[in-house]
């Protein structure tokens, strides 16, 4: 059977259907480590994007493992989205020697070369020159590789924000500055950061296209992704997208979130949950029955349950540890 919303997408009704298969998965992932969190099995802080799947599912989707991605401190969704193993990325989390990162870095450094992730980052606005970098690489040995920076609302008032759209715009770079507007940082308003209405106006300053879009809405996701890598793959260099989202939790887990209203998030989880709209998206166009779209959710929730059990049995590091993994080999 075939949609009619796979006109919009230019994908098939199977592959919209994976896509809503990750997006179960990012969101199980994170409550899966929210509870570990509190079990105290995971140590350090953590980030999670509840609320934001269909930003990092969609358009990660549409990205081939030899196309690159920067991410953020809430880069979970995104490293699952470019097809890491979460097993690995748990035993990352939990501090194992099998985890991407040989347990040292955790929940915001995660990075796998392999399908590539150059890597998430704690110190915000990070990310930018890392991805005009890639992209610079992939122009000048002509690869056809296209670099995705992710990054939040609150890093666009960063100097490296600016500085990276700048010479992406004058080298005509094959990079797609992915802004995830969640409505705060940390517990800032965005309006309270910006005096302008939109994030997506300040790559008019530096002579290419931004776009705002509904980031709970994996069509429009799809939509503006994919006329960005068309862009960047055609020579024609940088897009901005702004994908209006939410987080459903605290910035981190200490935020009590007194900030906002229980009304503001109640509003959201209730109306604007993207696996809700996705679901019933999928039943009205006819991509996906309601015992099929069960079947995805109970596969997706599974399959986190199996990376948790796995990455517990990993081996925990040792003192001789600390010596690897400090230079290049």
């Amino acid at each position: 059977m075939t949609s009619h919303i796979q006109n919009l997408a230019g994908l098939t009704d199977n592959q919209l259907k994976e896509i809503y298969q990750v997006m179960w998965e990012i969101r199980f992932f994170d409550e899966q480590v929210e509870a570990l969190f509190r079990a105290g099995e995971i140590h350090g802080t953590t980030h999670l994007s509840i609320g934001q799947e269909a930003t990092a599912a969609a358009s990660g989707y549409l990205l081939k493992t030899s196309d690159w991605i920067t991410s953020t401190h809430r880069g979970h969704g995104h490293t699952i989205a470019k097809g890491t193993s979460m097993t690995a990325m748990m035993a990352e989390l939990f501090g194992k020697k099998n985890g991407t990162n040989h347990g040292k870095g955790g929940s915001m450094h995660i990075a796998e070369l392999a399908t590539g992730n150059i890597g998430s980052n704690g110190i915000v606005g990070a990310g930018y020159p890392i991805a005009v970098g890639a992209a610079l690489s992939a122009q000048m040995q002509g690869t056809g590789a296209v670099t995705i920076c992710y990054a939040g609302d609150g890093s666009t008032n960063e100097g490296s924000f600016h500085e990276a759209l700048n010479m992406a715009s004058i080298w005509n770079l094959p990079v797609i500055f992915f802004i995830e507007n969640n409505q705060y940082g940390m517990s800032s308003k965005i309006d309270q950061m910006v005096n302008i209405p939109r994030l997506a106006m300040r790559a008019d300053s530096y002579g290419f296209p931004g776009v705002t879009i509904d980031g709970n809405d994996i069509i429009a996701v799809l939509d503006a992704t994919q006329t960005a890598i068309k862009r960047a793959q055609d020579g024609h260099g940088p897009t901005l997208i702004e994908a209006l989202t939410y987080r459903f939790k605290g910035h981190s887990k200490s935020d009590k979130r007194v900030y906002r209203t229980k009304e503001e998030e109640e509003q959201w989880q209730i109306e604007r949950d993207p696996l809700k709209l996705t679901a019933t998206l999928f039943e009205q166009e006819g991509v996906a029955s309601e015992i099929e779209l069960a079947e995805i959710k109970h596969k997706a929730q599974a399959k986190v349950a199996e990376a948790v059990a796995e990455a517990r049995l990993g081996e925990n590091p040792t003192l001789a540890d600390l010596y690897t993994d400090v230079y290049a080999e």
